[in-house]
């Protein structure tokens, strides 16, 4: 996955609270091979069709180029479907910002290469209220030093446990962390062997 040092981009305002994986991708769309552009079924209902809510962030001009979204609390709860990592990453959202996520959703967007930067309720408030007044403003996410500048330069920091800011940085997924303590695997398996060579497989 791409590595993620600093974003500086359009954030679209999302003001709900406990928006559920289920309207960031219906379940309808879940069978779909991941070589599928998983973007254009971002926030599927609320953008197209019958239920389309004309007044949905991403359906309005200022905030279509978004990368960033800006949450309410809870965001990303409901089922624990990696496809709604896979819709924001296929439609250019790099980070998240609420105060608080759906614990399996903020570990999907992990993996999957974007950022869930929590902040308090006031903050996102705050940064939610400046992007309605200013659509279209942009947004610096530094993961180096977790803070975020709104609009007039105003800092605002953002929490993430090391492990995970590791991760980001680095752009290495779990299998390419696990592979880089292959020599510890090898000695590890080797030590193994000679207390239990009966548990040997080969």
């Amino acid at each position: 996955m791409q590595p993620f040092t600093t974003l500086t981009a359009i954030a679209a305002p999302i003001d709900d609270d406990n928006v559920d994986t289920d309207q960031i991708i219906p379940a309808r769309f879940l069978l779909k091979p991941r070589a599928v552009d998983y973007g254009e079924l971002l926030f599927r209902d609320l953008r197209f069709g019958a239920a389309a809510q004309p007044t949905f962030a991403l359906n309005l001009k200022s905030y279509r180029a978004a990368q960033i979204i800006v949450g309410s609390r809870n965001f990303g709860c409901g089922s624990s479907r990696e496809h709604a990592a896979y819709a924001l990453v296929d439609y250019g959202i790099r980070a998240v910002i609420a105060p608080s996520f759906g614990d399996i959703f903020r570990i999907n967007c992990i993996k999957n290469g974007v950022l869930p930067a929590q902040v308090s309720e006031a903050d996102a408030a705050t940064l939610r209220a400046a992007l309605h007044r200013q659509p279209g403003t942009v947004l610096t996410v530094d993961l180096v030093h977790q803070t975020i500048a709104g609009a007039g330069n105003e800092l605002f920091s953002f929490v993430l446990n090391a492990h995970a800011r590791d991760q980001l940085l680095s752009g290495e997924d779990d299998v390419a962390r696990t592979l880089a303590h292959g020599d510890a695997i090898a000695a590890f398996e080797a030590a193994h062997r000679e207390t239990m060579p009966w548990a040997d497989p080969s």
